[in-house]
């Protein structure tokens, strides 16, 4: 068994490229190998100048294996006992001589085989066929041509070292003019070590790199990072905030790394901390430190990562503290200057900024989410005080994208906004729902958390969503470029985490029909019903990627092209919400198959019937005088004492009740169809026929209440 090492040697790749690339190694790498029958042991390294990976336990050489190998049919192969063309070229194409040639039975009758011996590779051969793939089957959002070649990477290749066990294995990578040859030559450290090293072998590569000053092992230098953080803040008599994506891209920035501490000036502490934190964490890299645990306040201090010498850390800290109170000085001007005005005089300002090209400025679309909020609020019958909150943040809830601090860190829109809102006097429901109504950004973000922030957020993604579906641009395959899954899955996500009753249909249709006045083009029902189907689908993917809801209890919930369950599901998402999880749960406990036989077997035959399926009275739509067995009478019965219980159930969204209910009846249907008493459901008499099928349609009628269970899958 032997040793293998791959470095590719780069100018420095971006950051991000690296993680990536690391992950794509890790799985590229093994399964090349195991194709080629290669058992081995895969490690992968990266710096921001090399993609390594250290391959142990390598056979030398592949083993022989046996194949099997299928021709022609028989009939084509032979005839009366001579090969045909056919089997002479088979043989001739795999190389062996026409009479190895065997006749064996398959399900398709008789076939030609042959039986093969191939010996296995050298794998040092193998390798330098692998190795190119490798490397230029990364992908990256950034590749780049260098040289004159055609040959795309992130960043040049400079340097490749390629060692089997102590050996040199040859490669090249050829880029027009350039040529990269392989060596056991590496580099280190710029600073702090810039001869390159010999490597000797892979065993020796990370000690190697280590006596030069590089830690090519990005997980040690992670938990390095970490704890020289966390010792330069104790030393402050601070805590930092070690932001993990921070974390990840400076992991990736350097190859030796030293935390130095730096300071800005304490007048700036003035500013609010959101303002400070994104300059030094988004446009410095830096981390900050905070006075306790709780983080609510800032000292005057910062943490850089450094790649350089240790020695010179204050010249480093002082540097960057150059930097930072310049940028800090910037954000204190802008701070300044917003506050000279009140947050609502920034409104007139919005129509210069456009919100996309055919739907016009901001300011319309802030006009949009006015109405749309109005509406919600109108919608759940909110007290006077929410709906004059609701109104004013809806109002104000884009004014901070025209501010001067904005515009220099769009990351703080709504942060701003909601700072310079309390400053102008606005409440705090206003001044919060601000800044949530952007919540949450991310898969991984908060949800807002006042009922203010919830309705305004809605009332945006609603008009963004009704908006870009009206211009036709819906999303497709991977491509979302206005992220309207993500807004759909927040209105939704939104609604079950505040138990908001909205009627989605309802507020779909309303919005629509206003951006018919706006662009007359627009088919309305069209436009309306691609909205409902792109929200049943993301109701779909919820409840059952986040909710674990099992996909045919999904499909009962939200019904399978059926237009009564996609309506329910839009008009009370809470109640789709609580359906779906109670489904799964008596299907978790055993309930859902007490029941689950007779019912399902009772709205298949209701089927071939004509009853609808929103009738529950029995007295209704059943007559006693055509029962001619005890066993429906029973059914009739059971049917009478449960029409209540439904119809509590429906109003108290508690469905045990509807289920305990249906468990009852169960007993009396199980006996209409099979017991002693039981009758012909299709009777002759289309009287009796009709009668009897509309007993079993009341049943499937109350247990739709529930689900559609001709869906579920037992």
């Amino acid at each position: 068994m032997s040793d293998f090492l791959l470095e590719v040697g780069t100018e420095d790749l971006p950051a991000g490229f690296i993680s990536d690339a690391i992950r794509q190694w890790e799985q590229m790498i093994p399964a090349s190998l195991a194709i080629e029958a290669l058992t081995s042991t895969v490690k992968i390294y990266a710096t921001p100048r090399r993609l390594s990976a250290i391959i142990t336990n390598l056979p030398d050489r592949q083993v022989d294996r046996v194949e099997e190998i299928k021709g022609p049919p028989a009939a084509a192969a032979y005839k009366d006992g001579v090969p045909t063309p056919a089997a002479i070229g088979f043989a001739k194409k795999q190389g062996v001589d026409v009479s190895s040639l065997e006749l064996r039975p398959t399900d398709k009758g008789e076939f030609i085989f042959i039986t093969k011996t191939i010996a296995g590779r050298d794998t040092r051969e193998i390798l330098t066929e692998l190795i190119p793939q490798w490397i230029f089957k990364l992908e990256g959002k950034r590749l780049m041509r260098w040289a004159d070649g055609e040959l795309k990477f992130p960043r040049p290749i400079r340097w490749l070292v390629a060692l089997w066990n102590e050996d040199i294995l040859p490669i090249e990578i050829v880029n027009a003019e350039d040529i990269v040859k392989s060596d056991r030559i590496s580099r280190t450290h710029r600073v702090l070590h810039p001869e390159p090293v010999s490597v000797v072998s892979a065993a020796e590569y990370v000690k190697t790199l280590a006596d030069g000053f590089v830690n090519v092992d990005q997980n040690q230098r992670k938990t390095d990072i970490e704890q020289q953080i966390q010792a330069a803040a104790a030393k402050m008599g601070g805590v930092a905030e070690v932001y993990p994506d921070l974390l990840a891209e400076v992991v990736n920035l350097v190859e030796y790394p030293t935390a130095v501490v730096g300071k800005f000036d304490d007048e700036f502490l003035a500013l609010p901390t959101e303002v400070i934190t994104t300059v030094m964490v988004t446009h410095q890299r830096y981390f900050p430190i905070f006075t306790d645990a709780s983080k609510q306040k800032l000292l005057p201090h910062f943490i850089t990562i450094s790649n350089g010498d240790p020695a010179k850390s204050e010249i480093i800290a002082a540097g960057n503290g150059r930097v930072v109170r310049a940028r800090l000085a910037d954000g204190q001007y802008f701070y300044n200057a917003d506050l000279a005005q009140p947050l609502a005089d920034y409104l007139p300002k919005l129509e210069t900024v456009t919100f996309q090209a055919d739907l016009g400025s901001v300011k319309l679309k802030a006009d949009r989410i006015v109405t749309n909020a109005n509406s919600i609020a109108s919608q759940l019958k909110l007290n006077p005080t929410d709906c004059q909150n609701i109104s004013r943040a809806a109002l104000l809830c884009k004014a901070d994208l025209v501010t001067q601090m904005v515009g220099e860190f769009p990351e703080l829109q709504g942060i701003m906004g909601s700072k310079y809102a309390i400053s102008n006097g606005e409440s705090i429901a206003v001044a919060t729902a601000i800044v949530e109504h952007y919540l949450p950004r991310n898969a991984e973000d908060s949800l807002p958390q006042t009922l203010t922030g919830q309705i305004v957020g809605i009332a945006d993604r609603l008009d963004t969503l009704v908006c870009i579906f009206g211009l036709g641009m819906l999303p497709t395959g991977s491509s979302d470029p206005f992220a309207l899954r993500r807004a759909a899955n927040a209105i939704v996500n939104i609604a079950w985490n505040a138990n908001l009753g909205i009627n989605l249909e309802q507020l779909i249709a309303k919005i629509v029909t206003k951006f018919q006045q706006v662009r007359p083009q627009i088919n309305p029902a069209e436009l309306t019903q691609q909205l409902q189907d792109f929200f049943i689908q993301r109701l779909r993917n919820l409840l059952q990627e986040d909710k674990h809801i099992d996909y045919d209890l999904v499909n009962a919930v939200l019904g399978e092209n059926d237009p009564e369950y996609t309506q329910r599901a839009l008009t009370d998402l809470l109640d789709t919400r609580d359906r779906a999880v109670f489904l799964q749960q008596i299907r978790d406990n055993g309930t859902l198959e007490n029941i689950y036989a007779t019912v399902n077997r009772s709205s298949k035959l209701a089927a071939q019937g004509n009853l609808d399926t929103q009738q529950l009275a029995p007295t209704q739509v059943v007559q006693i005088s055509l029962f001619q067995k005890s066993s429906e009478q029973a059914v009739y019965d059971g049917l009478i004492a449960l029409e209540p219980q439904t119809k509590a159930a429906q109003a108290s969204r508690n469905y045990q009740q509807l289920i305990d209910a249906l468990a009852q009846l169960t007993p009396a249907i199980s006996s209409f169809f099979d017991g002693d008493d039981s009758v012909l459901v299709m009777d002759s008499n289309p009287e009796i026929k009709t009668n009897r099928l509309n007993l079993l349609g009341l049943v499937r009628n109350h247990a739709r209440v529930l689900a559609d269970f001709g869906s579920i899958v037992k």
